[in-house]
């Protein structure tokens, strides 16, 4: 996070030299992006939930995943979420909500009907890991950076076409430092929106990590969630409720299309880090 906002506040301070943009211009891009982001984190539960097309879960028609819920939520000594279902036969689940007062821990029914009470135990545990942490709070900033990064490319490009037209005509030969600044500002207009979304995902895959390593202090068995992962790998349905937007939600990639590249180019894309690799973690908890 600390090299995200150096990177963003780099970024921001290039555009202004070139295009002589004071600091309100910047904090203007910053109001408007906290704006549409804050909504849609504030709100982030009802929408995602309408574009999954989940239905409240019921506790005698989803006793396990009802009661497993209850009492990880005691374990994890937080409020017990709210429960969806998504009627899909992929298997999957995410969590959402602004903190743990107003969370969601949504589940396919392809996931708890296929996954004995263990394995549901460490999914859930997981999902509720993410709420624990915060982490839909802290993606929520990063979403403002992303947006903000973009939001200052976009303006540079625009800017620069009629700065350029009014620096011909008062150009005193310019300088070097101009210069080099003018070639470093297209670098990173055309660039740094796909950097930032890189970072980002690097955030994404970190997250999952850390809530796999707390989803085996709430269980106390990595067995569990190591026999879910390897499941839900196991699945090639994608899930049809999900999307790009709302992929890096799910406790593995729902849309089932991780991409392919050499070494560590790899995994670049990838909203969820390798399931071998979470594996291999949690092996090494048991």
């Amino acid at each position: 996070m600390v090299f995200f906002v150096a990177f963003v506040l780099l970024v921001a301070w290039v555009f202004a030299q070139v295009l002589d943009f004071g600091p309100g211009a910047i904090g203007i891009g910053l109001i408007f992006a906290g704006i549409t982001s804050f909504a849609s984190y504030y709100w982030s539960d009802k929408i995602i939930l309408t574009i999954s097309g989940a239905r409240p879960a019921d506790r005698k028609k989803d006793f396990l995943f009802y009661t497993v819920a209850e009492n990880l939520s005691l374990a994890a000594q937080i409020p017990k979420p709210k429960l969806y279902v998504i009627e899909d036969t992929a298997m999957n689940a995410f969590a959402t909500g602004r903190d743990p007062k107003h969370a969601v821990v949504c589940a396919t029914t392809g996931l708890l009907q296929r996954l004995n009470r263990t394995e549901i135990e460490g999914v859930v545990a997981h999902e509720l890991s993410h709420v624990r942490n915060y982490d839909m709070r802290l993606m929520s900033m990063v979403t403002i950076l992303v947006g903000l990064v973009t939001l200052l490319g976009d303006w540079f490009l625009r800017g620069s076409r009629f700065m350029g037209g009014r620096r011909r005509g008062d150009d005193r030969g310019g300088s070097q430092i101009q210069a080099i600044l003018m070639v470093v500002s297209v670098f990173l207009a055309l660039l740094s929106p796909l950097i930032a979304q890189l970072i980002q995902l690097a955030l994404s895959r970190r997250r999952e990590y850390l809530a796999d390593a707390d989803s085996v202090k709430i269980t106390r068995q990595p067995s569990g969630l190591i026999s879910a992962l390897q499941k839900l790998e196991a699945d090639k349905e994608p899930l049809e409720a999900a999307n790009k937007a709302t992929a890096h939600l799910y406790i593995t990639n729902p849309l089932k299309n991780l991409h392919s590249g050499i070494g560590w180019f790899a995994g670049l894309f990838n909203t969820h880090p390798p399931v071998g690799e979470r594996v291999k973690a949690l092996k090494q908890m048991l």
